[in-house]
């Protein structure tokens, strides 16, 4: 027992720090289908591993499913429990479904009688919520999209236009179209234009058992492009961030932008 105490503790040790890093993430039950019941399940999380439930649930607040034509769907049967939320979808339309939990918000802390304040909230309340005359206030804008790709029949490209807002992926090509050892090519927007510079993080599911992550690394290009050739068939995980300064509210000094996609990646 001593024995395997210590390597255990060795092979945490020896681990990458993003292992023990909390990922949030949408994960359907099937991403392609055509059938005759064409239903779907979906889990929603923030975990330590891929795609366990592990950690807490991912909070549906901010779901959105854009169906095929450009309508929005209802999910059913949303839920949360201890460690995920989870909803189904029944996919009416043929053809693509965007999935999307949008977060945005504002953070503030500041002093009240030497003592630290902190506040989360919209800009609708922030006038109201946060002391005009607060010692040391520090303001941050956040935005967030966590999203996954749903196709019923063949494939269509209506629900996946950009919004316009934060950070978001153009897939150059289609995201339920992805396979193993083919190459991949996408495209991060900002605020609906083309961001260079930006690092992304791809990790294929199945974390818990094995000792390294295997992330795949990418930085976009002078046209906010950048490319990924899937080692394997699975499910993967991929992430990016970004800041600037443009926020919402003037007290505010950072926007912080975050995207997340699951995406399915099927064998040849």
């Amino acid at each position: 027992m001593k024995r395997s105490l210590l390597l255990a503790a060795a092979l945490a040790a020896a681990l990458p720090f993003t292992a023990a890093a909390h990922k949030a993430w949408l994960l359907p039950s099937q991403t392609v289908i055509a059938g005759q019941n064409p239903w779907i399940t979906v889990d929603a999380a923030v975990s330590n591993d891929l795609f366990y439930f592990n950690h807490v649930p991912l909070r549906l607040d901010g779901l959105m499913v854009t169906a095929p034509d450009g309508s929005t769907a209802q999910p059913q049967n949303l839920a949360t429990g201890k460690y995920r939320s989870v909803f189904d979808l029944e996919l009416t339309q043929q053809g693509t479904y965007r999935l999307s939990n949008v977060n945005a918000g504002l953070m503030a802390s500041w002093k009240e009688d030497g003592k630290p304040k902190r506040w989360r909230g919209d800009a609708a309340k922030f006038a109201s919520e946060v002391p005009k005359n607060a010692t040391d206030l520090k303001v941050s804008q956040s935005l967030g999209r966590v999203e996954t790709f749903v196709t019923n029949g063949t494939p269509n490209d209506t629900a996946l236009k950009p919004s316009g807002q934060g950070l978001e992926l153009v897939v150059l090509g289609h995201p339920n179209d992805l396979f193993a050892g083919e190459a991949a090519r996408f495209r991060l927007l900002v605020d609906g234009k083309p961001q260079a510079g930006l690092e992304v993080e791809i990790v294929r599911g199945g974390t818990r058992y094995r000792n390294a992550q295997e992330e795949i690394k990418a930085t976009s290009d002078a046209n906010g492009e950048f490319s990924v050739t899937w080692p394997e068939a699975g499910m993967y995980w991929l992430e990016t961030g970004t800041e600037d300064d443009k926020v919402a509210v003037p007290q505010a000094n950072v926007r912080r932008l975050s995207y997340v996609a699951t995406l399915e990646v099927l064998p040849q």
